[in-house]
């Protein structure tokens, strides 16, 4: 059994919203790419930088969503540039509100979540000292 607290309240929801946000930036970025033809060395660019955290989200390393938000920073300057470029695609908006969120969910969730695990863990086993 892990030592670890586990999630609850804001945390857990700030978590779910994290891999919410998380999918739909994969998806926009994979659907703008199939959209736009690009060659699979592009995909990879796309793709990977996102991918690369998986393993490290599933571990719940608060280091791997801290690396995350910087990498939402690139994502979000590129999604910046694409609205301006294109301001009616809905494609580039719905990526740069999923970014946005992404950033915010995961900064919120590394805090919340940095003072669950401070926390010291409770006594459930009923004995007295």
């Amino acid at each position: 059994m892990s030592s670890r607290p586990v999630r609850s309240g804001a945390s857990l929801r700030v978590w779910y919203l994290v891999w919410l946000c998380w999918v739909l930036l994969l998806l926009q970025q994979l659907t703008d790419a199939l959209l736009t033809q690009l060659p699979w060395i592009i995909w990879l660019g796309k793709l990977l930088p996102l991918l690369v955290f998986v393993p490290g989200l599933l571990r719940d390393s608060l280091r791997s969503y801290i690396w995350l938000c910087f990498i939402c920073l690139l994502y979000f300057i590129a999604l910046v540039e694409r609205v301006f470029a294109l301001p009616g695609q809905a494609l580039a908006w719905l990526g740069l509100v999923a970014v946005v969120t992404l950033f915010c969910s995961a900064m919120l969730y590394v805090r919340w979540r940095a003072r669950e695990l401070r926390q010291p863990p409770i006594d459930t086993s009923g004995a007295s000292l």
